[in-house]
């Protein structure tokens, strides 16, 4: 069975919500990211893709009727070149690396391009279509940018808290303190700093044309936990969840490039799909299903947390980034230090879809500059699920 390799990663720089990416359609986002990730192997026909597979999670607005598709074509690749989108909503793009990983391993295809898009900025107000002409009561508009929306009356509703509900009910289940989130928060703005600062994503990010944005929006450098204890929470009156310890709103898009072993594409290999991991858990659970994801995917791949020696675990809130890197911590994770040392969503932001091929192109690179063999990359998603993927350092 051949094996699926990460050759070359690249996103666009990540937009705030209503900021410098605002005026940027989610597609030509998508299109920027493609041609990226492509141009890391300019002697690769693209001709040769077999197929590009691209996460989105909203697809209510300008990303509808599959952006995947839609991204080829702006890009200006071949119209022989196929796509497909997939949407697990914040994991989607992970999904669509997983799904391109396994495309490869069965022989299907040699290259495949996974990645994903997102703008949160541009996700449109939609209505509720009327079964019947003319509805004689109020319709009201419903914004598509995050969470549930034309919930169905089934549904418990313990299943459809809000997002920031059930990440305060995961506060109070592991007891994790406001502090430990603003301090968490404050090192993400602290290490995605210092790595621009350092050149790390120099090569990672490929600019937008016509805009003004060199670096990932969001990041606030002089982030300290004194300074964000006097923010008031988001969700409660004395809850623990602020506007500073959660992922904010953001546009980009980002994209890696897969292959086999024997894909000849000009470039040596990053890094090995070694493993992957889904797991489910009830809805409001979300923010801990990443812990049993990954440890699927290290059984998978056949070694434990003791050997791993870099991880990129999605900041949707702090609290329960906290939560999961404490439970790992249990299981023998060498040192929590290793996770997100380039900082994290919470810094760098997380538009929906583009999230999960963002932290894997992070890792492949983390393994590279680091030497260290063993990486995982992992993600929560919201209506409970997880996943994450095992790379070997190819080097």
């Amino acid at each position: 069975m051949p094996t699926a390799f990460v050759y070359a990663a690249a996103r666009t720089p990540f937009g705030r919500y209503g900021g410098a990416l605002a005026e940027v359609r989610p597609d030509d986002l998508a299109a920027l990211a493609l041609s990226g990730v492509l141009a890391a192997a300019p002697g690769l026909d693209p001709v040769r893709l077999g197929d590009v597979v691209w996460g989105n999670a909203n697809g209510a607005g300008e990303d509808n009727r599959n952006v995947g598709r839609m991204a080829v074509l702006l890009a200006g690749l071949p119209t022989s070149v196929p796509a497909t989108t997939v949407n697990r909503l914040c994991g989607s793009s992970l999904d669509a690396a997983m799904v391109a990983s396994r495309t490869i391993e069965s022989g299907d295809a040699d290259v495949v391009v996974a990645g994903g898009v997102e703008s949160m900025t541009r996700a449109p107000w939609v209505l509720p279509k009327p079964s019947r002409a003319f509805p004689a009561g109020h319709l009201e508009a419903v914004s598509t940018t995050l969470g549930w929306r034309l919930v169905n009356e089934r549904m418990p509703a313990e299943w459809t808290v809000a997002l920031g509900e059930a990440n305060e009910m995961l506060a109070e289940r592991f007891a994790i303190s406001r502090e430990r989130q603003d301090e968490f928060a404050a090192r993400s703005h602290r290490l995605a700093a210092a790595a621009w600062d350092a050149g790390f994503y120099d090569d990672l990010v490929v600019p937008v044309p016509g805009v003004d944005l060199d670096r990932d929006e969001g990041i606030r450098p002089g982030s300290t936990a004194d300074r964000l204890a006097g923010l008031r929470p988001s969700f409660r009156a004395d809850g623990t969840i602020t506007a500073a310890n959660a992922s904010p709103l953001n546009d980009g898009a980002s994209a890696v490039l897969l292959g086999s072993e024997s894909a000849a594409l000009g470039l040596a290999p990053l890094a090995r799909i070694a493993g992957r991991g889904v797991h489910a858990l009830d809805p409001q659970d979300f923010g801990f299903a990443p812990v049993e994801a990954a440890d699927k995917a290290l059984r998978r791949a056949g070694i434990g947390w003791p050997d791993v020696g870099a991880v990129e675990l999605n900041e949707a809130f702090a609290v329960q980034a906290l939560a999961c890197v404490d439970a790992w911590a249990a299981e023998g994770l060498r040192d929590p230090a290793i996770v997100n040392t380039k900082g994290g969503a919470i810094a760098l932001g997380h538009p929906l879809g583009a999230s999960g091929t963002r932290i894997l192109g992070t890792l492949a690179h983390r393994l590279v500059e680091s030497g260290e063999r063993w990486g995982v990359a992992a993600i929560c998603i919201g209506v409970g699920q997880a996943l994450a993927v095992v790379l070997e350092n190819a080097r």
